[in-house]
């Protein structure tokens, strides 16, 4: 064992959300020190800056959740199958009184560099205020869509009223009676709209890309679904674990769309419209592989896509056309009454893809190539950068000197989405080329795999474990193989977020495993099992 000076904490870890929570629970199972910090003036991670009106997840409640405690399962009470950000943030502050995980945690601290040093085998970590801190181990728990794109417009400077990226929503925002532009028409609008169209003096969105939209078909937590999901708890778990996006979902039973009679076909589908992703994972196994099912599935939302919108030429513009793209190419949003909105009077929408284009930003609107329309409040809902956004806003530098942003600028690569190349002693909470699932059930699966990588090298005396070059190119092969075998790969064509085709910046890269949540947990256990064999392990001479 080395004898170098022992540093201020075993990890450092940057982000209070739910993977910060994850991981002070596992690396204190493990015996070590943690310090989570956060810029936050509080927990909750993406529920701490995502506070639109609508905001609320995309998972049902009862498995957007941390499942490390069965008595905090038992006791926490939600209110309803999707909550909303206020709820989410709740849980989480109640986890963390629960497990006393306050002392663990700085809030209000930007993490502005973190530099591996050679000769010590520790991190160096600088915040903004010119603190620095030392670690062994340093852990990115900052999520993967936490880094907005704010996009360059001209004029941006020149509008007199707030103008600002929806994950950024004023606390003292007084929007109701005003009119106010929405720029993008992603997950986030999808929700937006109808949570502030009654109060708005009016709504104009800007749009260019058709979404397929599914229902979440919203419902209260009754006392007898409560009960029913506190009885079947380990059940839930396990089915988590065991789903390729991480969900509650049953499988679709080996049924296959294109072996099925169109009578059945459409019955199962009509059957399984009942609200949430369940609809794509539960009715047939072939909807994302068979372009052939794909288009099956992609003309019934379709159809009822239009059934909901009264005006053919709004229609128009929100739905996709049979042939655009796969369906899953661009994540579907869920929907609480978004597309009835454009039935309303005070409700605009502009066709950026075929109408007409952004010119501007004048002092008190948007000027397209076709109008100028005047806005009291703008708002941005342009989308993040996904997976490597927030690990490459302030520099992160490995044993080369060379950042994460100057690794990544042509390949998002990694080990699994949790060690990097060239990067020794560091790990990632859901990196790039992780799996894109249900999140919480993720980040533990990271944790668990992470904290037992750090106890295994504390128990047996090692100091500094290295990734091996040739293992993160082995799982960017096998992540890019596994993706152009699937129709997610034609992501690009719309400016999908999930292969960062919404940059500006960079090109298209594969960001997702698209080989399965539940395989890629097995791949972890595997590898755990194995001992880490992605890792080369050593000691420093003491």
């Amino acid at each position: 064992m080395s004898s170098q000076k022992k540093p201020d904490f075993d990890v450092i870890a940057i982000g209070a959300g739910f993977a910060g929570m994850a991981l002070i629970h596992y690396i204190r199972e493990a015996g070590l020190s943690i310090k989570v910090f956060d810029r936050a003036d509080d927990i909750g991670g993406t529920w701490t800056w995502n506070r639109y009106p609508g905001a609320m997840t995309d998972s049902e409640s009862y498995y957007y959740c941390l499942t490390f405690s069965k008595e905090l399962l038992q006791e926490w009470k939600w209110t309803r199958r999707y909550p909303d950000w206020k709820e989410t943030q709740d849980y989480m502050r109640f986890v963390v009184d629960k497990c006393n995980m306050w002392p663990d945690i700085q809030l209000n601290t930007e993490i502005v560099s973190a530099d591996y040093q050679k000769d010590s085998g520790h991190w160096l970590v600088t915040t903004g205020e010119g603190d620095t801190f030392t670690c062994k181990y340093f852990i990115s728990a900052m999520g993967m869509i936490s880094e907005p794109v704010i996009p360059s417009i001209k004029g941006m400077d020149t509008f007199k009223g707030p103008l600002f990226h929806s994950s950024r929503w004023p606390d003292d925002l007084e929007w109701e009676g005003k009119r106010v532009g929405i720029i993008g028409a992603g997950a986030t609008t999808v929700q937006m709209v109808p949570a502030m169209c009654e109060k708005a003096e009016s709504l104009t969105v800007f749009h260019r890309t058709p979404n397929f939209i599914l229902p979440a078909m919203q419902a209260p937590m009754t006392e007898e679904w409560e009960k029913e999901i506190k009885e079947d708890y380990d059940e839930i778990v396990a089915k988590c674990r065991n789903q390729m996006f991480g969900m509650a979902f049953d499988t679709a039973e080996g049924r296959m769309a294109v072996d099925t009679s169109p009578e059945e076909r459409e019955r199962i589908f009509e059957e399984k419209w009942t609200g949430s992703f369940r609809w794509v994972f539960e009715t047939f196994e072939d909807l994302l592989g068979s372009q052939e099912a794909n288009d099956m599935a992609s003309e019934f939302i379709i159809r009822k896509m239009h059934e909901r919108i009264q005006d053919p030429e709004v229609a128009d513009i929100l739905v996709p056309k049979l042939g655009d793209y796969p369906l899953f190419a661009k994540r579907p949003p869920l929907d609480h009454g978004y597309l009835e909105c454009f039935d309303r009077d005070d409700v605009h929408l502009v066709d950026l893809k075929n109408k007409e284009s952004i010119v501007e930003i004048t002092e008190t609107g948007v000027r397209t190539t076709a109008d100028h329309y005047e806005f009291d409040i703008i708002v941005l809902a342009t989308g993040f950068s996904a997976y490597t956004g927030a690990l490459e806003a302030f520099p992160i530098r490995g044993a080369s000197g060379q950042s994460l942003a100057e690794k990544w600028q042509e390949t998002s690569s990694s080990i699994m989405g949790v060690c990097v190349a060239d990067f020794p002693n560091m790990f990632i909470i859901t990196g790039p080329q992780a799996p894109f699932a249900n999140l919480p059930t993720s980040i533990e699966q990271n944790a668990i795999w992470i904290s037992n990588c750090i106890k295994k090298m504390e128990d047996e005396g090692y100091d500094v474990c290295v990734p091996r070059p040739e293992a993160e190119v082995e799982w960017t092969r096998h992540v890019a193989e596994v993706h152009n075998a699937t129709l997610m790969a034609e992501g690009d064509k719309v400016n999908s977020w999930m292969m960062g085709a919404n940059l500006e910046t960079k090109p298209p890269r594969v960001l997702i495993y698209f080989g399965g949540a539940n395989n890629y947990y097995d791949r972890m256990d595997e590898s755990a099992n194995e001992g880490y064999p992605e890792l080369e392990f050593q000691r420093l001479a003491g």
